[in-house]
């Protein structure tokens, strides 16, 4: 990667830090409580040693090929990587040598699928459950009213640690649009006593950050 593009992405991770900052100012939160997720399934291992050396240590796919050759330019060792995406139970195997957490369960079979393969491979996951607030039927999650019980099944799984909730907001033109849906998640999350709130993405996470938001997932905004 050349000087050009490299301050670019520099320029780029500054500009969404500090939105981020001002965004839990306005609501009296610290900044420092909001992670930044940077998803780079559009990218290359270079605009990931980019990331990384501007200080960005979590990072998001939602398919497997390349991410090993990514996470030597953001080693396992000092870098948290996250399944962000829908997961086939077959699949298992695979994302539980290669990351960090799932941040899609949205059903109890895969979840007990992942607790094997964990077993096998002697690993932990921290994992998030994903939830349908918006109730989209093109989206994947589990029914909001179906959370509390599912979660009952799998904190009962010992190698599988649930962080949090994690929803994706319908396309909107306006972020304002998709603030009740925010406000919903985390309203379940401070019902079920989890601390991650894993919502908003670039083109609403200030919104979702106003509305309890802990994890802000940023693809786009950070590479245009």
């Amino acid at each position: 990667m050349g000087l050009q593009a490299f301050t670019h992405i520099e320029r780029n991770v500054a500009a969404i830090r500090k939105r981020i900052a001002a965004a839990a100012n306005r609501v009296g939160r610290d900044p420092s409580d909001i992670e930044l997720i940077a998803i780079t399934k559009s990218v290359g291992p270079s605009q990931v040693e980019a990331l990384y050396a501007c200080g960005v240590r979590a990072f998001g796919e939602n398919r497997l090929p390349g991410v090993p050759e990514k996470q030597t330019r953001a080693p396992r060792d000092f870098a948290e990587w996250h399944m962000v995406g829908n997961l086939q139970r077959r699949k298992a195997r695979e994302v539980v040598g290669l990351f960090d957490w799932v941040d899609s369960i949205d059903r109890l079979k895969l979840a007990e699928t992942l607790q094997r393969r964990c077993e096998e491979h002697d690993r932990q996951l921290r994992v998030l459950l994903e939830v349908n607030v918006s109730g989209e039927s093109t989206k994947h999650g589990l029914v909001p009213g179906k959370v509390e019980g599912v979660l009952a099944a799998i904190r009962s799984l010992d190698r599988l640690s649930v962080e949090g909730v994690m929803t994706m907001a319908p396309l909107a033109d306006e972020p304002e649009d998709v603030r009740p849906v925010f406000a919903r998640l985390r309203e379940l999350a401070e019902d079920l006593g989890l601390p991650e709130r894993s919502m908003g993405m670039s083109n609403d996470f200030e919104v979702a950050i106003e509305e309890g938001a802990t994890q802000v997932r940023i693809g786009t905004a950070l590479f245009r």
